[in-house]
């Protein structure tokens, strides 16, 4: 039987643990398995890799999406009666497609078209976001690495600002992947376990109000003479217009982001006459393998195992989730949810997981397990060695 693997959306610096643990799992239990370079975008080409024979160990370390991403949306039905006939001509009968929202939403049209026309193919989604916005998961592959860099980064950044406040930088801003919701920039907050961290987090589950964001920053100010900012991108105004939308949207419908950051330190500059300085990690952030978390490197390698094994046991047309069982010791366990409650919907951050412009105890209970570990990859000449697969 002949399957195929798929990496959709924006990546991580784990994506290709799971990848890695697709492609093992398939080949163990005698699947042929090929992968789709760029997604659907690929496979609507017929860009096909065999990933029977291939060397995969250097996946585990590898950031970023090995065998490149998309961003597509099957907008009409050509493209589906295409990637049908594709599906057809080489006899694919098992699909994984490894993403965050929107490529769930694909993964599930995929599988009722499958059913609407009679044929055999069972598809299963591998889950994927920085932003660990996908419901019916307590948390998704990706997010604890990319929650150990912020919160690493605004460590650093603080003692920067610590340093150099009497003369110098007194506000730093750190704008923070996060359209809906405020996962990753709460991580900014992590800090604070050993010491230092961010002095304010803005979050999309928070409508900002100006007055009272500066009164903090104001207040900060004179407690300690310099103020540690994480602002997500898709801070909100109460009436629900973003902060930062620049006016156009994606494929997909999403309003696209940007600038926030420098939104916010203008206000600060402005009303408050304070020195500000911006930080935008951006793809640093989602791709920073050389500080992933361990914890995350094994999930989202047992994330893809248990999308193979799920298909095989005939359990498809769902997105493999993860449940915690406990906090301390730390367990989870694995299991599904049928697509269609996943595709296009997104999990906000609990209420009680921030207390305006802090986390609270509930939310570092809830992170801390999920950045531990560090999996270094392999270095040469002092720097990571990564393996570039030729996708042409």
């Amino acid at each position: 039987m002949k399957a195929l693997y798929a990496q959709s959306g924006g990546v991580t610096s784990v994506i290709n643990a799971s990848a890695y643990g697709v492609l093992d799992e398939a080949r163990k239990n005698g699947l042929e398995i090929y992968v789709g370079i760029n997604g659907v975008t690929g496979i609507l080409k017929e860009k096909f890799l065999d990933a029977n024979d291939l060397d995969i160990e250097f996946l585990k370390y590898t950031p970023a999406g090995a065998f490149g991403s998309c961003r597509k949306k099957l907008k009409n039905d050509a493209d589906v009666e295409k990637l049908f006939e594709i599906f057809r001509k080489n006899d694919i009968r098992y699909f994984f497609y490894n993403g965050g929202n929107d490529s769930m939403d694909t993964a599930w049209r995929l599988q009722l078209e499958a059913q609407k026309r009679g044929y055999e193919l069972k598809v299963v989604g591998v889950p994927k976001t920085i932003d660990n916005d996908l419901p019916h998961t307590d948390h998704c592959p990706g997010f604890g690495s990319a929650a150990k860099y912020i919160a690493i980064a605004m460590m650093e950044a603080a003692f920067d600002l610590r340093s150099m406040y009497v003369d110098s930088t007194q506000v730093f801003v750190m704008e923070i992947m996060g359209r809906h919701a405020g996962w990753l920039a709460a991580s900014a907050g992590l800090g604070w376990i050993n010491g230092i961290g961010a002095d304010v987090i803005l979050l999309p589950e928070q409508p900002f109000n100006k007055d009272e964001f500066l009164g903090t920053v104001d207040r900060v100010i004179s407690q300690k003479g310099y103020c540690a900012i994480a602002v997500a991108e898709g801070l909100k105004y109460p009436d629900g217009f973003f902060v930062s939308d620049m006016g156009f949207t994606d494929s997909f419908g999403n309003r696209q982001l940007g600038g926030v950051g420098f939104t916010i330190a203008g206000m600060v500059r402005s009303e408050l006459g304070l020195k500000t300085h911006v930080a935008i990690p951006d793809y640093l952030q989602r791709s920073g393998r050389h500080i992933a978390s361990a914890t995350d490197v094994e999930e989202a390698e047992m994330c893809g195992r248990m999308a193979v094994r799920y298909a095989l046991e005939d359990n498809y047309g769902v997105m493999v989730t993860m449940e915690r069982v406990n906090d301390e010791p730390y367990q989870i366990r694995y299991s599904s949810v049928p697509l269609n409650l996943v595709a296009e919907q997104t999990k906000m951050l609990p209420k009680d997981f921030f207390d305006k412009y802090a986390v609270t105890d509930k939310f570092f209970k809830y992170a801390l397990p999920l950045i531990k570990g560090e999996p270094y990859p392999p270095f040469r000449n002092g720097l990571p060695e990564y393996k570039l697969l030729n996708l042409k």
